[in-house]
Order: C-alpha cells, then structure tokens, then sequence
C-alpha cells in the first residue's frame, strides 16, 4: 500500500490534474466511479507498472524475512548405562558448571565388582610375597644342592687319588658308587637352579603381569562405577529435569532432562530468505530485526556469514533413488547475523521468533565514481527505496504486538 500511494503520486495523481485542470472534467460528471479507469487509463496503467516494478526491485535487493529466529543448543543428559536412579543432585532450572554431578544409578553391580577386582589386586599382592618366601627357599635349596654336590666330589677325587696310588686299597665298586653319587648330586643341584629360576620368573614376568591384569579390571570397575555419576558436560540450565530416585533411565528409551548450554544463541540470529535473493545477500551487509519477544524495538544487524548450501536439496543414501519431486517445497537461503551494536541484543531470548530485514548499499560504488548516468541513477533508487522497506518494519513493530495480543485471538 505504501508503495502503491507513492506511485501514485507521480501517476494517477498527474493524470487526475490534468484531467480535472486543463480539460476541465469535474468528479460527478465526467470522472464518475464508472469512467474513472477510463479516464484516468494512463496514470493507472503507469502507476500498477510502476508498482510492480518498485515492489520487485524492493523486495529484491532489499530482502525481507519472518523466517527469522536466535537459534540455541541443547544437550540431551543421558548416562552411558541405563539403570535406576539412586540419588538426584540437582533440581530443575537449576544452574550447574561443567562436571558438576546431576545424578546417580544404582551402583550395587559395579561396587561389587570393583571389590572383586580390588582383591584380585591383593591377592596378587600377597602372592608377590609369598613368592619371595619360595625364592628364599630356593635360593637354600640351590646352596644345599650345591654343598652336598662339593662333598660328594671331593670323597670322589680322594678315592681315586688314593686308587692311583695303590690300585688295592679303593675297590672298583666303591668308585662307581661315589660316581653315582656325584652324577646324583649334580641332577639334585640343577633341580634346585631349575625351581629358583621358575621361582625368579614368577616374581620377575608372572605375577607382575598377572598384576597389571587385575590393576586394569579394577581401572575398568573405577570407570563403570564412576560413570554412574552423570555430570554436567557444560556449563548450563538443567531444563525439563524431573528425576526421582526410582526412576529409570535410559541412552536410548528415557533421557533423564535437557541442558541449554550457558549464553548459547545469545546475540546471534538466523533467518531464512527465499532463494531469489541468492544473489544479494552477501556478508557485510546491514539488516534489521524485529523479535515479538521485544517489540517496539529495532535492532541493527550486520550479515556475518551465508550458507552455501539449502538444505532443501539434502539426501541421506538409502536403497532407493531419489526422486526430484519429493523435493517440491522450495527451501531458504540460511543466513547468520549479528546486532551491530554490542549488546544490542542481551535482553532477546534464544529461540526469539524474528521479522529480518536485509539492505543492499551500493554507497561504496557511488563513492568511486565512474559510473554511466543510468547506473548511477539506478544505484541512487536503489538506496533510497531502502527507506521503504524500513519504514514498513517500524510499522510491524507497532502492529504486531496489537496483531498478537488483540486480534489473535488467543
């Protein structure tokens, strides 16, 4: 309507002047409610052109936006286990920082097998010990062996030195006995080396092996008991959490509440422009919001980023072709942006409904000069019909809240 009454103004209203001034037609007579299409044919036909046109170049390098909104994220509190709830640390709407617990399950199975694995770890212990009483029995083992081996030798060696002298006095048998009992005491002695070394072994490589084994199932126990107590990710509002100890919770059948992430959403904005603007939406560019949950109140932005893709054209591979049609709804250009003053926007909650305007400023290009006198022109018009679309957002901020809250109907 704007439009139309400015385009007016230079059409029909020009038209109407000269009809009614210079061929002297009067309202009532010539210019009725039946002739005045007739009459006023030009000025009309001028001014819907016109229109139409200021509206297309509007709308176009001037986009504008309901699809406007302060997205924020959400973290699901769920336990890597499910289980039942022992004891709740926290209430809802509550505030908690990063690794502060939330709740607890029941940790029955998990305490007991962290026991289980706690006295696997002093058994092996106090096995180690024992283990130092066999080395010392071997080690006395080993000397006997050894001392009882020397004896034997040395009776050995005499006999025959006694038998080199005089062949008569040591008999044959008695040399082969005291072999016998040499090559005996020699078996007796590595049997006593063989039972140390497997006792160094033991101590040595088995038992610390067997060590680390049971140290690591009761690092496994302490990580399954600790992961009972669900904590805080980030730091944050518990929202939607009303768990009682009782209660069953699941990763994957029953999540146990929501944590908004602190000053997540804050003092950003996405909005979502046709795909016709494309083209000039770029960043750097100034725009204007109007959130419901602020009204009155326009807030300055600036364009920060563009998203490369729509996310209309996204597919999923699955056993069957996509089909062009299934995407017949024509998706949105995404588009963040920022208040251009800070602080502008600390008070607008995320998840803020917004309306979003986009200016296009060729402010730059006129400064540079070189310009042919169309283009010139054409850049001045193109500035100047931003006014327009501003004065249309002021006027949504004076309707919506009376739109929302009267007409409503809620």
């Amino acid at each position: 309507m704007l439009e139309f009454l400015l385009c007016s103004l230079v059409t029909i209203f020009p038209d109407y002047l000269y009809r009614s001034r210079v061929q002297g037609k009067r309202w009532g007579r010539e210019l009725t409610l039946f002739s005045i299409w007739y009459e006023l044919r030009w000025g009309i036909t001028a001014c819907a052109v016109l229109t139409i046109s200021l509206l297309t170049m509007i709308f176009y390098y001037h986009p504008t936006t309901s699809n406007g909104a302060s997205f924020f994220r959400t973290v699901t509190i769920l336990p890597e286990t499910g289980g039942r709830v022992a004891e709740v640390y926290v209430e809802n709407l509550q505030e908690v920082e990063a690794g502060d617990p939330l709740f607890r399950l029941d940790d029955e199975l998990a305490r007991a097998s962290y026991e289980t694995a706690k006295a696997q770890v002093a058994e092996i212990d106090a096995a180690m010990v024992m283990a130092q009483s066999e080395l010392a029995a071997a080690e006395g083992s080993v000397a006997q062996a050894r001392s009882a081996l020397t004896q034997a030798t040395d009776e050995l060696n005499r006999n025959l030195e006694l038998q080199a002298r005089n062949s008569s006095v040591v008999s044959e048998r008695e040399i082969e006995r005291q072999q016998n009992l040499v090559d005996g005491r020699e078996a007796a002695l590595t049997v006593a080396e063989s039972s140390r070394a497997s006792v160094q072994t033991k101590i040595s490589t088995l038992l610390p092996a067997q060590k680390a084994t049971a140290e690591s199932a009761l690092a496994q126990a302490q990580v399954t008991l600790d992961k009972l107590v669900v904590t805080a990710g980030v730091s944050g509002t518990v929202q939607q959490f009303i768990l009682q100890p009782g209660d069953y919770v699941s990763a994957v059948l029953r999540p146990a509440g929501i944590l908004v992430p602190k000053a997540s959403g804050t003092g950003r904005f996405q909005a979502g422009f046709d795909q016709v603007s494309a083209q000039v939406i770029k960043p750097g560019m100034v725009g204007e919001i109007l959130c419901l949950s602020k009204p009155f109140t326009i807030i300055p932005t600036v364009v920060v980023s563009v998203q490369d893709v729509i996310a209309s054209g996204q597919f999923r591979p699955t056993d069957r072709l996509v089909d062009a049609t299934e995407a017949a709804r024509p998706g949105t250009v995404t588009v963040a942006m920022e208040p251009l003053y800070p602080g502008s926007a600390d008070d607008v909650p995320p998840g803020s409904k917004c309306i979003v305007n986009a200016y296009t400023s060729f402010h730059d290009r006129l400064d540079e000069g070189g310009l042919g006198f169309g283009t010139w022109i054409f850049y001045h018009a193109v500035d100047a019909t931003a006014v327009v679309h501003a004065a249309v957002l002021r006027i949504q901020a004076l309707i919506v809240p009376v739109q929302t809250l009267v007409f409503s109907g809620h």
